[in-house]
């Protein structure tokens, strides 16, 4: 248990700085970290505000049927081996993507630069469709991939099965209730039940943040290196947004990134989100930035056509990029 991980566990599945309950809208940004001894953090400083006056529910519906191909790309020319087998996908298709409620294709290159196994040569094509009429997303749909294995480009093969039926999926939708028409019960010793009235004070509680520390990023020269040698990050889903997370270890790196890492930063460090709405939330006391990322994950993780429907990997792959960090803060 460490400052590192305390901080990871608060910024999972957050928005802003105001973390919303029933009883009570818990501050983030006010919130400080001490290590006291191995394996036990200090959690203080920590301040509060009125609930909302509603709650939040969860709606689930179905949202049709859908189904997906995979197909693999092996070697060289990869970009140029996705248009060819795309096209020739929905020429032999009865359908075709305008057809569909909806139909995505995503090109993941996995291939690596003179690859050492057959895996690391393999990119991966990812047509997906969904739509309400089950016979569309089913055969008729996956079917094609048999006819053009042998049609088409070299190395070409499947992952994930061969061509199957469409198979349903749900869609989650959030939504408020005004927190009077719920009431609340406490269930004490002995069974009794009892219905409680509200805990909400009466007059607004003013919350000031907490500054963080007053540290000058360090100047001098730089090195290219992945973002995660210095920061660590968490990652999750809020139904059909995500949310990363972004901590700093020290205060000199702390400066540094909030100075680096802005929104216009983070897009161009993950194209995918260039054109979605991100909002960016600092949270100095925690030394740590926190990102939600609009409809990234589409209508939630069971309707998601994305790899990680969840952007349980999000933070990783930030990580994974390589830029320009002052030698002063590497390890």
């Amino acid at each position: 248990v460490s400052i590192g991980t305390v901080t990871s566990q608060l910024l999972y599945e957050i928005g802003g700085p105001e973390y919303f309950g029933p009883d009570v809208t818990t501050r983030f940004d006010t919130i400080e970290l001490e290590q006291v001894e191995k394996d036990r953090v200090r959690m203080y400083g920590i301040q509060g505000e009125p609930p909302p006056s509603t709650l939040k529910v969860c709606i689930n519906r179905s949202g049709g049927f859908r189904n997906d191909v995979n197909i693999c790309l092996t070697g060289l020319d990869i970009e140029a081996k996705a248009a060819l087998v795309e096209e020739a996908f929905w020429a032999s298709s009865p359908y075709g993507p305008d057809d569909y409620a909806q139909a995505t294709t995503r090109l993941m290159r996995t291939d690596c630069e003179d690859p050492a196994s057959n895996e690391e040569a393999v990119a991966i094509l990812k047509i997906s469709v969904k739509d309400p009429d089950q016979s569309k997303v089913g055969r008729a749909f996956s079917n094609g991939i048999g006819d053009l294995a042998l049609a088409t480009i070299p190395g070409f093969f499947g992952v994930g099965g061969g061509p199957g039926n469409g198979r349903p999926f749900g869609v989650y939708e959030p939504a408020c209730i005004s927190a009077a028409t719920v009431p609340q019960e406490v269930v004490v010793l002995g069974g009794e039940a009892r219905t409680v009235s509200s805990v909400i004070p009466p007059a607004e509680v003013s919350v000031t943040p907490t500054p963080g520390p007053q540290a000058t990023a360090p100047g001098g020269p730089t090195r290219r290196v992945p973002l995660g040698v210095v920061y660590g990050s968490r990652s999750g889903d809020k139904g059909g947004n995500a949310n990363l997370g972004v901590f700093a270890r020290s205060d000199e790196a702390w400066a540094w990134l909030d100075a680096f890492l802005s929104t216009e930063k983070l897009q161009e460090l993950l194209p995918e989100t260039a054109s979605m709405q991100v909002d960016r939330h600092p949270l100095p006391a925690l030394r740590s930035l926190n990102f939600l990322i609009h409809g990234l994950l589409e209508e939630g993780v069971a309707a998601s056509t994305r790899q990680d429907g969840q952007a349980k990997s999000l933070g990783e792959w930030l990580r994974a990029r390589v830029v320009e960090i002052p030698e002063a803060l590497l390890p």
